[in-house]
């Protein structure tokens, strides 16, 4: 057995601390006991990987539609999701590259897709804002402090509407109430947590793996 010296020791252990601080520094702290989120991609790419179907780095309109049917949106839904979802971003992470028919969605430059009239949780580099995030609830949340029924929600996506931006509308409008309709509770609720797991992409991997287990 390898013995090293005292000091050796005290050095290393000083390593591998720093090792671990380091590592820490790569995760944003989970909230309410949740999993941490990792900062090696922006939050907004954690998003959307799980349309990556095969991890390369880009979504195509079937992976979009693979991602949809794997957390139980109908045949319809998901091949009209795909359509108008990689239409709409595939040139916007594509800046000076010549257009493709395959519409193919860059996830390294999802940034670029952002849409206005939006909650904020989002800043324009990807990055997660708590504080907008918490904002949700604090003016939104008044029957449940921890989750939003669907008038609540229609007030913030109200609320959240810039002059003129119909695209924004449409988007957010639709963004949120498929989110509603898919994880409300049976009392009509769309809680905290869902809405959180959405934000860093872990809700669907959830979704895909209840689906599986069923």
């Amino acid at each position: 057995m390898l013995v090293l010296p005292c000091f050796k020791l005290r050095r290393l252990s000083v390593v591998l601390s720093c090792l671990e601080y380091v590592n820490d520094l790569n995760y944003l702290e989970g909230e309410d006991g949740n999993e941490p989120i990792c900062r090696e991609n922006n939050v907004l790419q954690k998003h959307v990987a799980f349309f990556d179907r095969n991890k390369d780095g880009i979504i195509y309109p079937w992976e979009t539609f693979q991602g949809f049917r794997a957390i139980g949106c109908g045949l319809l839904f998901s091949t009209a999701s795909a359509i108008l979802i990689n239409v709409a971003f595939s040139q916007k992470t594509r800046l000076g590259k010549m257009p493709s028919l395959l519409f193919p969605i860059e996830i390294n430059n999802i940034q670029r897709t952002k849409h206005g009239s939006d909650s904020g949780v989002y800043d324009t580099e990807g990055r997660f804002v708590p504080t907008k995030f918490e904002e949700i609830f604090s003016k939104y949340a008044h029957t449940n402090k921890t989750a939003l029924t669907s008038d609540e929600l229609r007030r913030m996506l109200k609320s959240n509407r810039n002059p003129e931006d119909y695209r924004g509308w449409v988007a957010s409008y639709a963004e949120w109430m498929t989110l509603y309709v898919l994880c409300k509770d049976i009392r009509g609720f769309l809680h905290k947590e869902t809405i959180r797991a959405v934000y860093d992409g872990s809700l669907f991997h959830k979704m895909e793996k209840e689906r599986v287990s069923r």
